[in-house]
């Protein structure tokens, strides 16, 4: 491995890998060597197109197959964002292969293959292992050490009680029919994998990984394209518990429009981020507190509205300052360093976790389910 650089290799065509294509050129600490595709041509018209926009030197070469980059010796680190029914083999094959793998989310079809993965990579090299991290960018703003801070002060909300979060967009006629997050073979979470997830995460990240206690979760509609086996997660809620009484929330759906906010609210006010998964275009990245006052006196009712922002030096996309870019710079600093962070599987798996939970209630009429527990 270069001393200086986090060689990349690019295993999958997807939209999201065109934006991380730019993250990597903007980290500093990463070159990126090949992208492969199931067939020559795909891999170098996608190198082509995103060469006439975002240049790298040299340009990555184009690769024909996943076993190009999997066994290539100039790659330290691999870039996974494949469909979810096909990514565990993949990822296992280049742990195995040495490669540090950073792989989009869910990262399984369910926690046992997210174990497989997590295992795999924890025994590579001989047992010094490699680095496992999933493609969650928002854990890498600094908005979220900012909103700590907050939080654990204690003053701008008081104590936490309650988090509710949403993601959505709606979706196109199209979308649902031919998209592959409808096909139950490629994305078999549909909704709550491609949106849930960051929800989940969310209220994790807040509780500071303490796992729920127990979950209920409501299907509001689940469907498949036309050449789907199975349906899948259209539009669903859930409702987490935790052992301190403080409870969390979250709808996901590709039946609304665009929404991804979060509300934190406590004993003394709460706080809000309207664009907590893809930030706002700007410079910026923040967020609000809110310490309503509500007066009366007799006939006279009256609600204050106390507020203050706070924001970070942070641009929303395509920026060295990106958090898309500070995932790949950490990643890199960590496969640099050789010393993997056991921190980083271990939140994927519980984030599964949940994530299983939460399709276990919905498909059983909304009975509780502790997360972890066997089916």
């Amino acid at each position: 491995m270069s001393e200086s650089l986090c060689r990349w290799g690019i295993i999958g065509t997807s939209q999201i890998a065109r934006k991380n294509w730019h993250a990597i050129r903007n980290s500093g600490n990463g070159q990126l060597v090949a992208v492969a595709s199931r067939s020559q041509e795909r891999a170098q018209q996608y190198v082509d197109e995103n060469q006439a926009q975002v240049p790298h030197d040299p340009a990555p070469r184009a690769c024909g197959s996943y076993e190009q980059i999997i066994e290539a010796d100039d790659i330290d680190a691999v870039y996974i964002p494949l469909p979810t029914g096909i990514r565990k083999d993949v990822a296992i094959q280049a742990a195995k292969a040495g490669k540090h793998v950073l792989c989009e989310k869910p990262c399984g079809v369910d926690a046992a293959e997210v174990r497989e993965i997590i295992d795999a990579c924890a025994g590579a090299r001989n047992g010094q292992g490699v680095q496992f991290m999933d493609g969650v960018m928002f854990m890498h703003s600094d908005r979220l050490p900012r909103l700590r801070e907050e939080l654990d002060r204690g003053d701008a909300i008081g104590s936490l009680k309650r988090i509710a979060t949403q993601f959505s967009f709606m979706a196109p006629e199209d979308f649902l029919k031919e998209n592959i997050r409808v096909h139950s073979d490629l994305e078999p979470l549909g909704s709550l994998g491609d949106l849930g997830w960051y929800c989940i995460r969310f209220i994790l990240w807040a509780k500071q990984y303490e796992m729920p206690t127990q979950v209920r979760a409501h299907m509001i509609r689940e469907s498949g394209r036309p050449d789907s086996p199975d349906s899948v997660p259209i539009s669903l809620s859930a409702e987490l518990e935790f052992a301190d009484g403080v409870t969390g929330s979250f709808y996901c759906s590709f039946e609304t429009e665009h929404q991804q906010w979060v509300n934190l609210s406590g004993t003394k006010g709460h706080i809000t981020m309207n664009d907590f998964v893809l930030p706002f275009d700007g410079a910026e990245a923040a967020f609000e507190i809110e310490q309503a006052l509500f007066e009366t006196d007799v006939c006279q009712f009256s609600m204050e509205r106390h507020s203050r922002r706070i924001a970070v030096r942070e641009h929303g996309s395509n920026h060295p300052t990106s958090q898309e870019t500070k995932l790949f710079r950490n990643f890199a600093d960590l496969a640099l360093a050789g010393t993997p962070d056991s921190h980083w599987p271990t939140i994927t798996l519980q984030t599964q976790e949940v994530l299983d939970a939460c399709l276990q209630s919905a498909r059983s009429q909304s009975t509780p389910v502790q997360p972890g527990s066997r089916p």
